[in-house]
């Protein structure tokens, strides 16, 4: 089971349906951040970046926190 946040609400989900959701995320967002995963937990966002430095640094961000990132762009 894997816990989303989605704004300020949070739904569990499995594993299944979360991977559905993140392609469904991946659509939205064409150039930036849509989702970072850390263990169980899975956080949705819509980071949209101007340049691929913007990008760079936005995922250096997360991942320096210990989470992996899902984004296009790169």
């Amino acid at each position: 089971m894997v816990i989303v946040h989605i704004l300020k609400r949070v739904y569990q989900m499995s594993d299944a349906e979360a991977e559905g959701l993140l392609k469904i995320a991946a659509d939205s967002v064409s150039f930036g951040v849509y989702a970072v995963r850390k263990e169980n937990q899975i956080q949705m966002l819509n980071i949209k970046c101007e340049s691929r430095t913007q990008l760079k640094a936005e995922i250096r961000a997360w991942k320096m926190q210990g989470y992996k990132v899902y984004s296009n762009g790169l």
